[in-house]
């Protein structure tokens, strides 16, 4: 396990919308890197990068047509070499995201695929064997290629999925086994490019739908057991490189599958959607001040996974990323704040979306952008200034359409603001940094009477007790200590604690 790991803040940058240097309306990697010291000021010591590589950008970039080379709108394979070096002497880490599971149809493997002629790459993406032969339960695109057969594809009609086996094979005029040798070289295939970029200078790996390679494979067996071979790959070769899985399955993406992290995404129902967006625009959220809120529903799934999980890898909350809406569409300022206060205190490993140290907000109904649909609100420009569009570009027509709003947050405008979310993010930071007890695993106990609101928990000698709703309310507590930090008004005494609404305290025991 990277022992860097258990200090880390990550720093997620949706490449072209972060900051652009040349004026052509699109972010890229010299731009980031003249952000390198506004990352280390936030106190984040990592960042996870979006896709970087060459792309028709169907699907943002996770629709890849060469894994080895950089988009030419970002810059050049020397340009994120800098950016490695740049970030390390700063002390910064840099994931990279891995886009195991599909392809773009543009990709050179693919175009081979696609010919009559049985070739090498005959059996890199899943064909049936006949044009006439689509099964309604996979997702195939008909009749379109040289080749008889129709092909899986993953998510858009431009993603064909990758050919790493069907676990349970139910058309085995067609599927293969994930042993297969041809399925194997798709294995050995990804774990070239791994290398490539750790040898570059990556630290590792977020990877897209890891839970998606092999198919017919509900409980995640073969899946979970390639997963489990890049691990010991890196551990044996790069034992200081880190995997992040997009799974939200921690007992088998970190337990079976070797991932150092898992995401704690926003699934309908689960944990993480009952913390921040339940019901209609979170109207039943726990961070909700109308109180209608259930902890015991999140706690009930989230301990479980913690503690069986919490020896081999981290669980990763995140403030949002490129694929939610932002939290600023559910909930208001202070509410934010508390949710911060929240994420940074917790175990595992924490993501920040580029914009969520401001409150940047969530932009509804823009037309799609290069696939993003609905997510295309949550992609726009970083906010840096006054200046024009607003600090992101000097171009008259930049990617996405910055806010419009006058009162719209900027770093300027943000950064010295003691009643801003940004003061919040970066002291909560600095808090996790300066204590022990608030990073990667250790103690953890909720504290809480059968689910009801407010809450609190023990971590190590620090408490956080929080008061989420929008009346005042009063806190038994075993504890006495020195208070550490508040949001809003709340004090010990006698005690009890007394908190007004919608606030924090931490307090460190004695």
């Amino acid at each position: 396990m990277p022992n860097w790991l258990n200090d880390a803040v990550f720093y997620e940058i949706y490449p072209q919308s972060f900051y652009d240097s040349n004026g052509d309306g699109i972010g890229d990697l010299q731009g980031i890197i003249q952000k390198l010291d506004y990352v280390k000021n936030l106190g984040c010591n990592a960042i996870w990068l979006n896709p970087v590589y060459d792309s028709p950008f169907m699907d943002a970039g996770y629709d890849v047509r060469d894994y080895k080379r950089v988009a030419p709108r970002y810059g050049t394979n020397e340009d994120l070499v800098r950016l490695f070096e740049e970030a390390h002497t700063r002390g910064i880490k840099i994931l990279l995201d891995l886009v195991p599971g599909h392809t773009s149809d543009t990709h050179p493997w693919f175009s081979e695929a696609k010919k009559a002629a049985e070739n090498e790459f005959s059996n890199r993406y899943i064909f049936t064997r006949s044009v006439w032969d689509a099964p309604p339960e996979y997702r195939m695109m008909c009749g379109i290629c040289e080749r008889n057969g129709n092909y899986m594809v993953n998510y858009f009609s431009s993603q064909p999925a990758l050919n790493y086996g069907f676990y349970e094979i139910t058309h085995p005029e067609w599927q293969l086994p994930p042993d297969h040798p041809d399925c194997r070289k798709t294995v050995e295939a990804i774990k070239d490019i791994i290398r490539f970029w750790l040898d570059k200078g990556a630290d590792g790996f977020r990877v897209d739908m890891a839970d998606s390679l092999v198919k017919n494979d509900d409980e995640k067996i073969a899946t979970a057991k390639i997963w489990r071979s890049v691990r010991e790959m890196l551990d044996k070769e790069y034992p200081e490189a880190a995997l992040v899985a997009e799974w939200c399955w921690p007992q088998r993406a970190i337990n079976d599958g070797g991932f150092h992290m898992d995401f704690y995404l926003d699934h309908v129902g689960n944990g993480y959607c009952k913390l921040f967006r339940a019901g209609l625009w979170g109207s039943d959220a726990v961070f909700n001040k109308n109180g209608c809120g259930d902890l015991k529903g999140f706690v009930d799934e989230y301990l479980p996974r913690y503690n069986q999980t919490k020896d081999n890898g981290y669980i990763s909350f995140m403030t949002n990323n490129h694929d939610m809406p932002r939290v600023t569409a559910y909930l208001d300022k202070q509410a934010i704040k508390l949710v911060n206060a929240f994420i940074f205190t917790m175990p595992g490993v924490p993501f920040l979306y580029y914009g969520d140290e401001l409150g940047m907000r969530y932009q509804a109904d823009l037309i799609s952008k290069e696939g993003g649909f609905s997510r295309t609100g949550s992609r726009t420009p970083m906010q840096w200034n006054s200046g024009k569009n607003l600090g992101f570009s000097e171009s008259d027509e930049p990617y996405l359409p910055v806010d419009k709003s006058a009162d719209a947050p900027t770093v300027e405008n943000q950064k010295n603001d003691p009643d801003s979310i940004y003061k919040v993010v970066t002291d909560m930071i600095a808090l996790r940094h300066r204590y022990p007890d608030l990073r990667g695993n250790g103690e953890l106990e909720f504290m809480y009477e059968e689910g009801k609101i407010p809450f609190a928990y023990r971590r190590g000698s620090l408490v956080m007790y929080f008061n989420p709703l929008g009346v005042d309310f009063k806190i038994n507590t075993r504890y006495d200590g020195d208070v550490i930090y508040k949001l809003g008004s709340a004090e010990i005494k006698d005690g009890v604690i007394h908190m007004q609404p919608q606030s924090f305290l931490m307090i460190e025991t004695l």
